[in-house]
């Protein structure tokens, strides 16, 4: 399975959620059984201080079911999230030997 990066930031409605809402461990199994249900998992889920509130690594099946979690976060209007697709040094080394035809701009 693919792995992903999400880093979230809570609106005003999303923390005023999290504080009523059980916390931060009620939120990451709300995140858990929204992966679970796309066919996915998280491997780690923090919380941070400072720009992001969330960091979340997760695996998911496809960049199709990452993407319809991003959707559904961010249309909740309680955090707006960011999604980066994580590749494995094996997947860089493949990449690494991989034959690209390519013209740099002015050459």
């Amino acid at each position: 399975m693919a792995r992903y990066l999400f880093r979230a930031n809570y609106t005003a409605e999303g923390a005023k959620g999290l504080l009523k809402g059980g916390g931060g461990t009620a939120r990451k199994a709300a995140v858990q059984d929204a992966l679970k249900a796309l066919g996915g998992e998280i491997e780690s889920f923090y919380y941070a201080l400072g720009g992001d509130d969330v960091f979340a690594v997760a695996q998911a099946p496809d960049n199709v079911s990452a993407a319809a979690l991003s959707l559904a976060v961010n249309a909740s209007g309680g955090a707006a999230v960011k999604t980066t697709v994580l590749l494995t040094p094996e997947e860089m080394d493949r990449a690494a030997k991989m034959v690209v035809k390519y013209r740099a701009p002015g050459q």
